[in-house]
Formats: C-alpha cells, sequence, structure tokens
C-alpha cells in the first residue's frame, strides 16, 4: 500500500469538454483515520455527466466544485484501517469518494454504505446506484408509467437509458422504442436489451422515425438528451403523454445561451405533462427499489450493463466519454 494518495483536483472551470489542464494530478500525504473514522483506498469510480455540471461555477443541487478541490464523485472504496466499529478492514463501501486513491469514512457527514454481501462493486455503482434508481424512479414515479404504453428512450445505449428501457419492458411497456447512436448501439440494445425498436439519431431522420414507430403518439417520454431530439419528441406526443426530464447532455458543454423546446405548445395541445426531478428526493425509497430490482437481476429479467476504464489518471477522458458517445451502458473507472 502507497504511503502517497494521487488525487485529480480542478485547476480551472472547462469551457466545453474536459481538457488536460481542466484537471490536475496532485500527490499528498495519506491521510490518516482519526477517532470515530477509516481509511479506505478507492478501487471504483461512478463516472456521471452531473460531474461535469459541478465543474461550473454556477447554481445546482450541490455546489459547484471548487477550485483546487479533488473532483467530486461517487465510488466504492476498500476499508483498509478503521477506528470506528461501523466499519471493518475489508469492508467495501459506496458513498462520495471523489477522484482520489484514499478516503476517509467517518460516522457523520462523510459516512458511506457497505455493500451486501454477494453485490459486485460495479453493480453497485449501476443497476442499484444512482444509475439504477434514476431509472427506476424516472419511469415509475415521475412517467407513471403504465402497461401497454409506448415508451421512447433517448440516450438509449448509456447508462440510464439502457436501464430505462429494461425495466419499462418488465412493467409491460407496450413498445419499448430507444434512440442511440450509429448501428452498432442501435444493434445492442435491441439484440442484448431487448428493446422493441430503435432510431440511430446520427443517420436517420429522428422525427420521421418517431412518425413510423409511434403513429398513435408517445405516451412516455424518458428524456436524457435535451435538444434537438426532445423537440422531435415532442411533436409526436400522445394525448396526455408524459416527458420525463432526466437530463440535458447535449448541453452540458455547450457555453452559449441556451433555448427552451420550440415545439412545447404540443404540452397544451395534447394535455400533456412535462416534469424533472432529481434522484436524491428518493434516496429514502431505495431500499425498495433495489430489492426489486435484485430479484430482476438474479432472474435475467435486466442486465448490467458496463463500461470500464481502467486508471484513476483516465478519469477525465472517462468523463468525455459521456459526451462523445465512446462508451456502451454505465462508464466506471477502476481505480
Amino acid at each position: 500500500m502507497s504511503d502517497r494518495n494521487r488525487r485529480l483536483v480542478l485547476a480551472e472551470r472547462p469551457t466545453g469538454m474536459v481538457e488536460p489542464s481542466t484537471v490536475r494530478v496532485e500527490e499528498a500525504e495519506m491521510p490518516e483515520p482519526g477517532p470515530g473514522e477509516a481509511l479506505a483506498r478507492v478501487r471504483f469510480l461512478s463516472i456521471d455527466p452531473t460531474i461535469r455540471t459541478w465543474m461550473d461555477d454556477a447554481p445546482g443541487y450541490l455546489p459547484p466544485i471548487a477550485i483546487d478541490d479533488v473532483v467530486r464523485s461517487g465510488g466504492v472504496a476498500e476499508v483498509v484501517r478503521s477506528n470506528t466499529d461501523r466499519y471493518s478492514p475489508g469492508d467495501l463501501l459506496f458513498g462520495m469518494t471523489g477522484w482520489q486513491d484514499y478516503v476517509i469514512a467517518d460516522e457523520g457527514e462523510r459516512a458511506m454504505q457497505s455493500l451486501p454481501a454477494g453485490i459486485s462493486p460495479t453493480v453497485a455503482l449501476g443497476l442499484f446506484g444512482i444509475t439504477g434508481m434514476t431509472a427506476y424512479f424516472g419511469l415509475t414515479d415521475v412517467g407513471r408509467m403504465k402497461e401497454g404504453d409506448v415508451v421512447v428512450v433517448s440516450g438509449a445505449a448509456g447508462a440510464t437509458g439502457s436501464t430505462v428501457g429494461q425495466i419499462a419492458k418488465i412493467k409491460g411497456a407496450g413498445k419499448v422504442i430507444g434512440i442511440a447512436g450509429g448501428p452498432e448501439k442501435c444493434g445492442w440494445i435491441a439484440e442484448e436489451l431487448g428493446f422493441d425498436a430503435t432510431i440511430d439519431y446520427k443517420g436517420e431522420d429522428v422525427a420521421k422515425r418517431l412518425r413510423e414507430e409511434a403513429p398513435e403518439g408517445i405516451d412516455l417520454y424518458f428524456d436524457n438528451v435535451g435538444g434537438e431530439i426532445l423537440d422531435a419528441s415532442l411533436a409526436q406526443l400522445a394525448m396526455r403523454g408524459r416527458v420525463v426530464l432526466c437530463g440535458a447532455i447535449s448541453s452540458y458543454n455547450d457555453r452559449g445561451a441556451l433555448s427552451g423546446p420550440a415545439n412545447y405548445r404540443s404540452l397544451i395541445i395534447r394535455r400533456g405533462r412535462m416534469e424533472g426531478f432529481i434522484i436524491l428526493d428518493y434516496v429514502e425509497r431505495f431500499p425498495e427499489a433495489q430489492a426489486e430490482m435484485a430479484g430482476w437481476l438474479a432472474s435475467g429479467q435486466i442486465k448490467a450493463a458496463e463500461h470500464i476504464v481502467e486508471g484513476l489518471e483516465r478519469a477525465p477522458e472517462a468523463l468525455n466519454m459521456l459526451f462523445t458517445g465512446g462508451n456502451t451502458g454505465k462508464v466506471i473507472v477502476q481505480v
């Protein structure tokens, strides 16, 4: 075990994609656990689009990452030394680790959750973590999905989108249509994950294909990207259709003025509803969703789609993958 702690800190605020100058690698003394604390070695990092928004000096549901602070992210860490009965050496913990080799866990603000026996760290970060919970509650609670619904998912080959489509199938959707970038990703969500239809936004006219695949309209659109795809889906909304606003990844690196959806009037004509949400509002209900997801995983009804990147120093590269389409499934850095 090294006596140094590599830390990836925010050196400057990005103006688009994360550049080599955005994040600086530092080495510091390995932190020492005090009374009621444990030292844990970070093993895996969860790479999520929201990390990019935290790098901006803009208000959000969490404060921006300060310049010279470790880049904030969730992860899984293994306890190596402990001064508390709450954590024992060898325990795997899930929580906010940041982009670094070591983290201190305590019994207060820096408390972390122990992984149940038999749950792999990557599944904990994906299906049982923020990704899976976002898909589950976004679809069932915010979207109020009903059996027979025509469900459209953008970013369908990504971590959240691929999970949304699978849950929709399990819950009895009449048709699940995934929008993804390129024939390979479209083939993967259809053949491996069971989506009923796919639309390649890179090579097809999305609006035209939505009219073909959902001629009676879209009952539920789960939006991960915003922009033109949101507009096209609004135009094809069914009567009393619902739009779940989960993310707007198409605009996270856009420094210009953002414009609203041009087809928002469809919500009036179709008596529709468009609603955003933050998954932190559902934290107390995570156990109920995790229990149901565990059953689906065990029975093979749902698959954990993961894209593993090796090496702490590649975390910025892994984050950029979310915006270039370089990933399929949940992006995880194995430290």
